[in-house]
């Protein structure tokens, strides 16, 4: 029992330094102290360190013997990278959807869009990080409806590393608005069952927010 703690502990740790470095509290080269991150987080030295490593083999830390661990980051070729392979495994995600799809993931899909289209009409603007949680949550249900937990880890890592990318690719209402035109033309080849169509609509929604992204020199 004590062993499943620790290493659920470690889980934790690991968990909340890589949000922590995903979402830009630590920048590129920052250091990261066992000692500080220990003390923040309420925990010894030998979780964060573990931690450290694990990101160490993720690429989003850098560790020099006898100096101390260092933020890698997430650089632009990185994500473009990401979002050149997303092109491909979202398309395949939407494709194996068609087929292990529920109706109760139709109706969140569905429900995810209505809410995202609600947004779009306040009169006071729409909320960018709102938009960009349902877009997320939007991604999130068709990665579980693809019937495969490999390619649901691979695609939610992913999607998770691009996240400050991604809001800056929403943030604009045009891009915004054809986001969720996409995303309904994806949900509306899925309903339809055709496969072949829903694979296409993914990859192309993918490569129009990285053509958006280099519009803003990202």
């Amino acid at each position: 029992m004590e062993e499943y703690q620790d290493h659920s502990l470690g889980g934790r740790v690991f968990q909340k330094i890589r949000e922590d470095i995903l979402n830009g509290k630590y920048k590129e080269n920052d250091e990261l102290r066992e000692t500080a991150i220990g003390k923040e987080l309420g925990v010894s030295r030998t979780p964060v360190r573990e931690a450290l490593r694990q990101l160490e083999l993720e690429g989003l830390v850098t560790i020099i013997p006898n100096r101390g661990a260092y933020v890698s980051g997430i650089s632009h070729k990185d994500i473009w990278d990401i979002y050149m392979i997303r092109s491909m495994l979202e398309g395949l995600c939407a494709r194996w959807a068609v087929e292990h799809i529920t109706e109760e993931q139709l109706d969140e899909l569905e429900e995810s869009l209505l809410l995202s289209e609600f947004q779009m009409k306040k009169e006071s603007g729409f909320s960018t990080e709102q938009v960009a949680a349902l877009d997320g949550r939007f991604h999130a249900v068709l990665y579980e409806a693809s019937g495969s937990k490999m390619l649901k880890h691979v695609l939610t890592d992913f999607h998770n590393y691009v996240q400050r990318a991604r809001r800056s690719s929403i943030v604009s209402e045009d891009r915004a608005r054809k986001s969720i035109r996409e995303h309904r033309q994806i949900l509306r080849a899925i309903k339809d069952r055709d496969a072949e169509m829903a694979e296409q609509l993914a990859n192309e929604h993918i490569m129009h927010v990285m053509q958006n992204l280099k519009k803003q020199g990202y």
